[in-house]
């Protein structure tokens, strides 16, 4: 250490015994030396000039009898440090018990600090600090005056372990500033994730759609895995994990393990990107339209059953449809659940495909004849078959003729003469009855059956036998609001409109009439073209 106290002692003793003149130059000496020392009080900033740099400390000259001693921890960063620079200091006191000028930049920056700080910085802003200890709920940090870095601010995610933190100097972003009470708030977990922001989008501008790069397995979901690459996570879909079909991505990858994968996307504005496991390898589409011809017979394994069809795996990655109308040629089939399961093993037509889109059409029923074609041979016309009744429609009654081969009997093909509303009048389901084929239509699987036309036609005797004017009586089958029916003979009905009953205008049908009453009456009209027979109670 140098002393300057001590080089002017050394001079004064080599002075003694000299002449009146040396007198004269010591106290001409002196007097300069002292001109040179400032004048400086203890707890004053002063401005001093580095020295000298050790291991532990820096040597600064403020223009004092002594240098100053300071250490190098009260410095942020004592890596740009170097002799000459000019720096600010505090002084402590003026000589310690070894003669040293006690000076501190920590305490120089604390008193200049906060008004500097609020000078020159604002919410918000940037600045680098040094965190110096740890404190309930946080850290200290050294920004030129204190601040105060809460523990969920020190990191990314949760709290920094101290140990690693206390000594280093790092950016912070200010957060508050509260002027009243002089006290700053920072945060270091800001500026950490610009920075990773900032690294990810270097990385992004890096990446290329299209090519493959090595990856880590980091998480796995329901609906895919999140792949690390580099400073990124990107997500694999499950959709593009396999050319084929799976059920959970847990069947293809393991946390941590080490992939191949394709960049599919990339999205700079959200810094994601899309990732392809399936597409490191050729798709099995590439050769399908020459491998999967149309009008071939392949089999397949049922792997989904959707209302409208079933999808069927010729191979991993191609699957075609087989449609519910596609199932069979005669049977009314609602949903394919009907007829297959999954996993069952078919056989199938091809269709059509449509490589490009990733499409094939298949059909289960092509793989058997095509009973319609040999329909119009087998039953021609006015043939008369048997059958069993299999369902009822509000229109009409299916019959049932052979395997998968139905018809059906029009409501107005079940009597020549009796009005049906519903077929169940006259037919039971599993009932075996006769019919006629009266028209074939192969194009459309239809085969329309006439029931009445097992019997000859007898509307035209009837017409003879009730002549208008002609006396009848028959039992009231039913009653509308419009007048009642009466049955004059098995499989023949008559009607007596309102306006043709004995009755007075406010009396209700329902109460003067009762199905099964007896009634006289007489033929009015007969309707050749409509088959219909008009009666009436007046004059009867």
């Amino acid at each position: 250490m140098f002393n300057k106290k001590k080089n002017q002692n050394l001079e004064g003793k080599s002075a003694e015994g000299g002449s009146a003149s040396g007198g004269e130059e010591k106290s001409e000496f002196a007097k300069i030396y002292e001109e040179s020392i400032k004048k400086i009080d203890e707890g004053q900033v002063v401005k001093g000039k580095i020295i000298m740099i050790t291991q532990k400390d820096v040597i600064v000259d403020i223009g004092y009898k002594s240098e100053g001693r300071i250490s190098l921890e009260e410095f942020l960063d004592a890596s740009t440090l170097k002799i000459g620079d000019e720096i600010e200091v505090y002084l402590e006191s003026k000589e310690d018990e070894s003669g040293t000028v006690v000076v501190s930049k920590r305490k120089a920056d604390k008193t200049q600090g906060w008004d500097s700080i609020i000078a020159r910085f604002n919410e918000g802003d940037t600045i680098q600090g040094k965190i110096v200890k740890s404190v309930k709920g946080g850290f200290m940090v050294d920004i030129g005056t204190e601040a105060f870095l809460p523990a969920s601010q020190s990191a990314i995610r949760g709290a920094a372990d101290a140990a690693g933190l206390i000594g280093k100097v790092s950016d912070f972003k200010i957060l508050k500033i509260n002027k009243q009470r002089k006290n700053i708030v920072v945060s270091r977990k800001d500026i950490l994730l610009k920075e990773k922001e900032a690294t990810k989008l270097l990385f992004l501008e890096e990446l290329k759609k299209g090519e493959i790069r090595q990856g880590v397995v980091k998480n796995i979901t329901d609906f895919g895995a999140f792949i690390s690459i580099g400073p990124i996570d990107g997500l694999l879909h499950i959709t593009d994990m396999s050319w084929g079909r799976i059920n959970h991505p847990s069947e293809m990858v393991a946390v941590g393990d080490k992939i191949d994968i394709m960049i599919l996307e990339i999205d700079k504005q959200s810094l994601k990107v899309s990732l392809g496991l399936k597409q490191t390898t050729p798709s099995p589409w590439k050769d399908a339209e020459a491998k999967y011809t149309v009008g071939s017979k392949v089999k397949g394994k049922v792997v989904n059953i959707v209302p409208y069809g079933a999808f069927v795996e010729l191979e991993k990655g191609i699957e075609g449809l087989v449609h519910v109308s596609e199932l069979s040629w005669t049977k009314r089939i609602n949903h394919p659940s009907e007829v297959l399961a999954i996993g069952d093993v078919v056989e199938v037509v091809v269709l059509s495909i449509d490589a490009e889109n990733e499409k094939i059409s298949l059909g289960v029923k092509q793989t058997e004849q095509n009973p319609w074609l040999e329909a119009a041979a087998k039953y021609p016309i006015g043939t008369k078959v048997s059958g069993k009744v299999r369902n009822f429609t509000d229109f009409g009654a299916f019959i049932e003729l052979d395997e998968g081969i139905e018809g059906l009997v029009h409501l107005s093909d079940i009597s020549w003469t009796k009005k049906i509303n519903h077929p169940s009048e006259v037919l039971k389901k599993a009932q075996k009855v006769d019919v006629v084929i009266l028209d074939v239509d192969q194009q459309a699987r239809k085969i329309s059956l006439g029931l009445k036309q097992m019997t000859q036609d007898p509307w035209s005797e009837m017409s003879k036998k009730y002549a208008p004017g002609t006396p009848v009586e028959g039992q009231v089958t039913k009653i509308t609001g419009f007048g009642i029916f009466v049955e004059l003979e098995p499989e023949l009905e008559g009607l007596i409109h309102i306006s043709e009953l004995s009755i007075e205008p406010s009396t209700k049908l329902e109460e003067k009439f009762k199905v099964g009453d007896k009634v006289k009456a007489k033929v009015i009209k007969v309707d050749d073209e409509q088959r219909k027979i008009a009666l009436t109670t007046k004059d009867a």
